[in-house]
């Protein structure tokens, strides 16, 4: 693969990345926000907390995976952060 098809796959993955970070982070706040309110049953507290974790372990992957494309690629290429998370 030349650099030209590595740079605009890794320019996909850190848009992918900060999408799904934005996402985790909503996740997280929601189950904090449950954690906070003595009206939710704990099986929602057990999903929202299975779900945070799930996906940070699915996040660490992306990370993994992102970090070696830009090992490859050589630099961190330019991502505007308004395309990104709408």
């Amino acid at each position: 693969m030349d650099k030209a098809e590595l740079e605009t796959l890794t320019v996909a993955a850190i848009r992918e990345h900060r999408r799904l970070l934005a996402a985790d982070q909503a996740v997280y706040e929601e189950w904090i926000r449950a954690s906070e309110d003595p009206t939710i049953v704990s099986s929602v507290l057990e999903t929202l907390q299975e779900e945070h974790f799930a996906r940070q372990t699915r996040a660490a992957a992306q990370q993994d995976e992102l970090s070696d494309m830009l090992d490859a690629l050589g630099f961190v290429p330019e991502v505007p952060v308004d395309d990104d998370v709408s």
